[in-house]
């Protein structure tokens, strides 16, 4: 089974009917052009760009070690991170 949907495009006729209904419309506003191109087009969907981005990767870690940051519950692996910034700090690798 194909998950391809389809696009059925308007006739003519059902894309004037369309159109004059959107005229009727007294709450319907069309854009002008020059304001239309003054509009800002938005990039990607989700979070904005980071300065700094975190990096994906994959590591291996004691599980008591994981077991322990994720009983602290939720943003576990935030503290993973803040408590390898702090050992950094201190160690100067």
């Amino acid at each position: 089974m194909s998950n391809k949907r389809k696009i059925v495009m308007p006739t003519d006729e059902e894309d004037a009917a369309i159109n004059r209904g959107i005229a009727a419309d007294p709450d319907a506003y069309e854009v002008p052009a020059e304001d239309f191109r003054k509009m800002k087009r938005l990039g990607t969907r989700g979070r904005p760009k980071l300065d700094k981005p975190k990096v994906s990767l994959t590591v291996r870690y004691d599980a008591d070690v994981v077991d322990a940051f994720k009983s602290t519950g939720d943003g576990w692996q935030t503290r993973m991170n803040d408590a390898l910034r702090e050992w950094l700090t201190e160690h100067h690798a």
